[in-house]
């Protein structure tokens, strides 16, 4: 008869069997996985939107700016609306052959400002806290440049509109160059585009984005155009126009850099 200590030693020896046979099976199981290849629908992601990989760490970081930009965008918008409003209410009846081309300007800041309203409403980006002074100081600005003459708040326009374009320059700039780092790769093939140079830029960006640099495109022909019209109706006549242009510069910097952080 076999005895009892012969029977444990036979069962441990099975159990260990039974043991390495599922760990051989386990082993071999992840190897086919992770060397067979990626499915259908992983093949075609990696053909329009690139692989996992590519996508930025700094994903908050970018969130972030882009909301500052929304905000100070917005902010800017509100602050030449009000701006528009100031110089209607005290130049339009008293130069009746301004009061189109105050409208016209006005129409269009009114606009931009509720795009930007819109906007800031679907991407959950908080206003300016400090909204209020904003809207009372271009109010004062555009009333108290047009009290002073009609070459005064055209003037003022100019400054204002350097100002603005020039920002929204630099808002191209960084939305132009953002996700340069973003791998691309041929509808056909599949294979990734290393040459870059020849790709229209609206290929290489989301629809959003693309829709987003032609929006602050259009606004910054529209900011310039204003710009023209301040110089051809006599800013430059404005006394003192140097001082009076920097100076409202100088404030216009000071409001965008606080807008941006507060």
């Amino acid at each position: 008869m076999i005895s009892q200590a012969s029977k444990t030693t036979v069962i441990r020896r099975r159990a260990l069997c039974s043991i390495r046979q599922f760990s051989n099976t386990l082993k071999s199981s992840q190897e086919s996985t992770s060397s067979s290849p990626s499915s259908e629908k992983d093949q075609q992601a990696k053909k329009y939107y690139g692989v996992l990989q590519c996508i930025p760490r700094n994903s908050l970081r970018v969130f972030r700016k882009e909301s500052a930009h929304i905000r100070v965008d917005q902010a800017g918008e509100l602050g030449a609306n009000y701006i528009y409003m100031g110089q209607y209410i005290v130049l339009a009846n008293k130069y009746p052959h301004l009061k189109p081309v105050l409208q016209h300007m006005w129409d269009q800041e009114i606009h931009h400002h509720n795009t930007f309203n819109d906007l800031q409403t679907r991407k959950r980006v908080r206003p300016s806290i400090l909204t209020p002074l904003w809207k009372v100081g271009a109010v004062g600005m555009g009333m108290g440049t047009a009290l002073i003459s009609k070459e005064a708040a055209m003037a003022c326009t100019v400054a204002v509109e350097t100002v603005i374009g020039g920002h929204y320059n630099q808002q191209l700039r960084v939305l132009m160059n953002q996700y340069n780092d973003v791998a691309i790769y041929d509808k056909q093939t599949g294979e990734e585009i290393v040459d870059k140079s020849k790709i229209v830029s609206d290929a290489s960006t989301s629809p959003e984005l693309s829709s987003l640099k032609k929006q602050i495109s259009q606004f910054r022909d529209d900011e310039l155009e204003h710009l023209d019209t301040a110089i051809e109706h006599d800013a430059k006549k404005a006394v003192p126009y140097i001082l009076l242009t920097e100076g409202i510069k100088l404030i216009c910097r000071g409001a965008i850099w606080t807008a941006e952080r507060v």
